[in-house]
């Protein structure tokens, strides 16, 4: 049983009361008395608990009981028996026989008296419980059975002992005993999954599995370590365990929860069904089944279930936490936090409803309320992962600039709001009226958006964890966090794009009240990139091609279960655009309203097949339609052209048989244009790429021939036709810097100062934190009049710090000088590039100049 589920009362929780203690466990010493032996017969039945033979250990441990054996500790495993099965009662009664026995003052046994009383609903029974473990721990000072020191840890924490003092001197020690005990691994490992400190937990059960293999209870908590970074490893540890004991209910109860993830409901169920088989009464499963319920829009059924939960233990904390917990993880934080709020009215100092809770809070745009109770999670636990990375950030997000109007809040690092803080509201307000018009959707309150210039703080903003580098940005609702350019060096994602693909998310998602499947709502998003812009987006390429044409689109009813374990990052890719491909088939086949009208009814509650099929068709001929749809547009990729993916693994005399009987093959010709290149036959590569780009310009970036072609014609000085290919080239990409670089770098070479801004004013919206586009947009402003703009980037290149900084200050001051009515501005800024350079003469004669305008206006 994880401690945190149990109350604990602020009466044992004195600093004075601790103060003998905490200094015990840092002296570190125990007298460790000899274990007595037990029988073989005893060991074979603790095998028979593992392995899920309840029935047969009740029968065999109650026989044992009443013969008078007291030959291993029978009463305690027939009390864990009956508490896995869900016979409370006869557990209550056997726990406080327990105390009665012989040895009768083992922790283990008032730990187990103390929850079973919680499931008698008798609060003040457990914290008699409680406060006698408390006395037996001041008594024997630090003597104690080797079995004991496990117990003597959990009740530790239970008292409020500094968690990291009991895993060293308790959980840890109890590893390196000899032999050593199985219960101190289980223990490090829970206390660590605890805290969310998911490597240490790993590390913990990977130990214990070695010293006890096909343990259970041991992979269960390595898949739950696995949970938030490996969804395949996480499914291979369950699967272990459940080879073990396929009706261990932990491991029933992961993948249940994992199962939700993916909204796989109906294998959900048959999983609980597994569980309240083992165990009616289970307070998680039948939580877990209240969160199916009401994920149902079925609240009847959800209250049903939530009062089974809560029928031997009615205070129980958990049961709230785990619905609130999920449906949170469902995008409904509101719900999610009014979850959280019931479980600590039940135990208000219950640790993970707290945290919860906060980032609920925050995730709901309540970020005053969020991270004041963020703040004082951490005072509880210092020792918890995610509060921890939170305060963290906390510190760093105070120094950031906010930025404001009635639309939307901006947090973003004081320099990037100055450099382009304008835009991302300009591209925010632009995605806010074309998108809630289309939807027909009216916001109620401002969005906030946090950008983050470390993906570390992003991730810890996110979910709590450093981590997830795949992800650009994150929508909750009304709350989006994003990367800035800063943290995706050097290749930076196109921010724009991001954003609109984010404040998309806002509104479908307000359109249903985040009742949509991860599937569509990431379609819509990706659709609306697309429409927005056709260089946004996940288009169709030939990987995309590839999968489709190799059958390996995901059934509708499946495809949220894509984003959930991808076996690579290309399949996650796949299934964004396959989402998206799904969106475009509906609004093509059945109109942009049959799209508007499911949200409708995901909005009334309706599961998303019953929605999609009450606008469309039936499911089963959607199905078939869309992979039609999506199997034509493959095959319209290219028409004619050879795009047949070579074989991999095939041995050198293998691969040049295939080459040469697929002598047009755009793979094996790209491949030799690029062998070419490297040889510097550029006369020789050129006629190659000129023919692919007259067939096939779909891919991204420096796979796109049209880039190798442009590289071609540098290095045989046909500038013309590169500066014409890139223009060509620039009609197809939206994140691409070296091509707005390069094409800034010829524009200008040419004064063709209108290209000049366009491709510098491309650039910014990739990368707005670097000096080359400042310096095009002040050149190209400066030649053509614009001064505005000129000034613009001057001031912004400054932010910079330039290495000619004295040059640029002149050139700004000269601008606003020129300008007029700026000429303390310009007056600041010529003194600078004196400062920065003393003899600069045309400096000096400026200064002269905004001098005597000062004179003339003063006479």
């Amino acid at each position: 049983m994880n401690d945190e589920t149990m109350p604990r009362r602020k009466l044992f929780l004195s600093v004075a009361l601790l103060w003998p203690i905490g200094l015990w466990l840092m002296g570190g010493s125990f007298l460790v008395i000899a274990p007595r032996a037990s029988a073989q017969s005893f060991e074979e039945t603790q095998q028979d608990f593992l392995r899920g033979h309840y029935d047969k250990v009740i029968e065999t441990a109650r026989k044992k009981v009443e013969d008078g054996d007291y030959g291993g500790d029978w009463r305690v495993l027939l009390v864990k028996a009956l508490l896995t099965v869900g016979r409370y009662h006869e557990a209550h009664t056997n726990a406080v026989a327990a105390l009665h026995e012989y040895y009768s003052a083992t922790l283990e046994k008032h730990l187990l008296a103390r929850e079973t009383s919680l499931y008698e609903n008798d609060t003040a029974a457990a914290n008699r419980q409680l406060l006698e473990m408390r006395l037996l721990v001041e008594r024997r000072s630090g003597r104690f059975d080797p079995e004991d020191i496990v117990p003597l840890g959990r009740v530790l924490l239970l008292l409020g002992v500094e968690p990291k003092l009991v895993l060293e001197n308790c959980f840890r020690r109890a590893e390196t005993m000899s032999p050593p005990q199985r219960e101190g691994f289980l223990a490090s490992g829970q206390l660590a999954l605890d805290k969310h400190d998911y490597a240490l937990a790993a590390d913990a059960f990977r130990a214990g599995l070695k010293q006890f293999p096909d343990d259970p209870d041991m992979e269960t908590g390595l898949a739950q370590a696995f949970e938030p970074s490996d969804r395949e490893e996480m499914s291979g540890a369950i699967q272990a365990a459940l080879a073990v004991n396929p009706h261990h209910v932990p491991s029933l109860l992961l993948l249940t929860d994992h199962l939700i993830d993916a909204e796989e409901y109906d294998q959900a169920e048959k999983k609980i069904s597994i569980v309240l088989n083992v165990n009616p009464h289970n307070p998680e499963a039948l939580a877990y089944r209240a969160v199916l319920a009401h994920l149902r829009n079925d609240s009847a059924s959800e209250q049903k279930f939530r009062e089974q939960a809560l029928q031997f233990w009615k205070s129980n904390p958990r049961v709230d936490y785990i619905i609130g917990l999920k449906l949170a993880q469902k995008y409904r934080f509101a719900e999610g936090a009014a979850a959280q709020k019931r479980a600590l009215a039940f135990d208000p100092t219950y640790l993970p409803a707290q945290r919860e809770l906060a980032e609920d809070l925050l995730r709901l745009g309540q970020t005053d309320e969020g991270w004041k109770l963020v703040q004082q999670v951490h005072a509880t636990d210092d020792y918890d992962v995610t509060t921890y990375n939170l305060i963290t950030l906390h510190d760093q997000m105070v120094k950031y600039q906010t930025l404001t109007n009635a639309d939307f809040i901006v947090h973003m690092t004081p320099l990037e709001a100055k450099l382009y803080g304008d835009s991302v509201l300009d591209l925010l307000g632009r995605a806010k009226a074309t998108l809630c018009r289309k939807y027909g959707v009216e916001l109620t309150q401002p969005t906030t958006v946090d950008i983050f210039p470390e993906q570390k703080d992003f991730a810890v903003r996110t979910f709590g964890l450093p981590g997830n580098p795949g992800y650009l940005g994150v929508c909750f609702g009304s709350v989006i966090t994003a990367n800035s350019p800063a943290s995706q060096e050097p290749n930076p994602a196109n921010w724009q794009d991001v954003l609109w693909h984010e404040f998309c998310h806002v509104v479908t998602l307000n359109a249903t009240q985040n009742k949509m499947p991860r599937w569509l709502s990431e379609g819509i998003s990706v659709y609306e990139e697309r429409q927005a812009k056709p260089t946004w987006g996940a288009r169709m390429d030939l990987a995309n091609r590839a999968m489709i044409l190799d059958g390996k689109l995901t059934p509708l009813g499946e495809l949220s279960s894509a984003f959930l374990a991808p076996k690579n990052g290309r399949e996650l890719q796949f299934a964004y655009y396959e989402s998206s491909l799904v969106v475009e088939f509906l609004a093509q086949q059945y109109g942009f309203d049959a799209l508007k009208a499911i949200l409708q009814e995901l909005r009334d509650g309706k599961e998303i097949n019953e929605a999609i099929t009450a606008h469309t068709a039936a499911l089963g001929d959607i199905t078939k339609q869309f992979a039609k749809f999506a199997r034509v547009k493959a095959e319209n990729l290219a028409p004619g052209v050879d795009v047949e993916t070579p074989p991999p693994h095939k041995s050198e005399t293998e691969t040049a048989a295939w080459e040469e009987s697929h002598p047009k093959n755009y793979f094996v010709r790209m491949d030799k244009a690029h062998k070419l290149m490297e040889e510097k036959k550029w006369s020789e590569a050129k006629p190659l790429l000129e023919a692919l780009t007259n067939e096939y310009l779909g891919e991204h970036q420096s796979e796109n021939p049209l880039w190798l072609l442009a590289a071609t014609e540098r290095h045989l000085n046909e500038t013309n036709a590169e500066y014409a290919t890139l223009q060509k080239f620039a009609e197809r990409e939206s994140d691409f810097a070296d091509l707005e670089l390069r094409l800034i770098e010829l524009s200008q070479d040419r004064q063709d100062w209108p290209n000049a801004i366009k491709y510098s004013q491309r650039l910014l919206a990739i990368n707005p934190l670097i000096s080359a586009p400042y310096e095009a947009l002040a050149k190209a402003g400066a030649a053509t009049g614009a001064n505005d703009v000129a000034i613009d980037a001057n001031r912004k290149l400054l932010l910079l710090n330039p290495p000619d900084a004295a040059q640029v200050h002149f050139q700004l001051a000269q601008l606003l000088h020129e300008r007029g009515g700026s000429e303390p501005e310009a007056r600041r800024h010529v003194l600078q590039a004196l400062e920065e350079a003393p003899r600069f003469r045309d400096a000096q004669r400026l200064l002269l100049q905004i001098e005597a305008v000062k004179e003339g206006s003063s006479l």
